[in-house]
């Protein structure tokens, strides 16, 4: 979803009036409007000499959220789409691509979640490098939520003794540093419109965000739901653009305490449903090495489980 501002030309009644209302309640995207409270919002509105003008707008900006909902399609519709340019990506990591069946599949979204230290840095870092270092110069965006994004450990990857494939390795992968979810949208966005006049070999095939529950955990306190559909609208927007242009999204989440002491993934129930694959990091401290478990996946079994080595230890 967008800023207000860039929504006036498609839609009339969100024009400069109805703008600088929102703004002075501190609304200046679709996200902000989610974020208020919808009832307040509209008393204030109705106080206005131009309360209609401003309820049509609102009217508006309810049926942008609504449209971005996905059509019903029917089960031939779900296969083509299934077999059609969706390429898989290796993460470079042997027992997880085993696992994934090849690696990490573009349209969709797959998630690692893990406690503390259990490598879900570690292989995204070790995913972009393996992505970026292809022939065709594929290009890697790094949403880096907690200064956890490593050039040195990428380099670790990379075989030294080619310092132009070190080179063509880092100028394939883009790191932006976000911490607000507000952020990482307007990044997602600006994306989205580059991607769409993308062309050739230098194309972006491959989004990382570490970590997906950093941004979104500091939004979900309190009793209303605007959090939660902040972080719907989130899932929706990455897995957009997963399909729209065939790429692969990883993200990463961390775990809590959960009842009886177990640990559970850090986004809940709300977002377990969102990504396509997701898979259970730990760390095998007894073989220096990590574990991944299938949590789901449509075409493996879960509690489907693997040994991996990080790399360049």
């Amino acid at each position: 979803m967008a800023p207000l501002k860039s929504l006036e030309q498609d839609h009339p009644h969100i024009d400069s009036s109805f703008q600088s209302f929102c703004a002075s309640l501190g609304i200046l995207s679709v996200e902000d409007f989610l974020l208020n409270d919808h009832y307040e919002f509209a008393a204030i509105a109705e106080r206005q000499p131009n309360s209609e003008r401003i309820k049509q707008g609102i009217r508006e900006i309810f049926s942008i959220i609504d449209g971005q909902r996905q059509p019903l399609l029917n089960g031939m519709e779900l296969l083509d789409d299934a077999l059609r340019n969706k390429l898989v990506l290796s993460t470079g990591c042997d027992g997880i691509d085993l696992l994934l069946e090849g690696g990490l599949r573009e349209g969709q979204l797959t998630e690692l979640v893990g406690p503390s230290s259990s490598g879900k840095t570690q292989v995204c870092l070790q995913a972009a490098s393996n992505v970026a270092k292809k022939q065709m110069g594929h290009r890697v965006i790094y949403i880096d939520t907690s200064n956890s994004f490593s050039p040195q450990r990428i380099a670790c990857f990379v075989d030294l003794a080619e310092g132009r494939r070190l080179q063509n390795v880092m100028n394939n992968i883009f790191c932006r540093s976000v911490f607000d979810i507000f952020t990482m949208f307007r990044v997602l966005h600006q994306l989205e419109s580059n991607m769409r006049s993308q062309r050739g070999p230098q194309m972006v095939r491959l989004i990382i965000v570490d970590s997906i529950s950093s941004l979104i955990t500091p939004i979900l306190g309190g009793s209303g739901s605007h959090g939660h559909a902040l972080m719907v609208s989130a899932g929706y927007l990455l897995k957009k653009l997963a399909h729209e242009h065939n790429l692969a999204v990883l993200v990463t989440n961390h775990t809590v305490g959960g009842e009886g002491g177990v640990p559970k993934p850090a986004l809940g129930e709300t977002w377990k449903s969102i990504p396509h694959v997701r898979l259970l990091l730990s760390r095998d401290r007894e073989n220096n090495g990590n574990n991944v478990s299938i949590v789901k996946h449509s075409s493996v079994a879960s509690g489907t489980t693997a040994n991996f080595v990080i790399s360049g230890r």
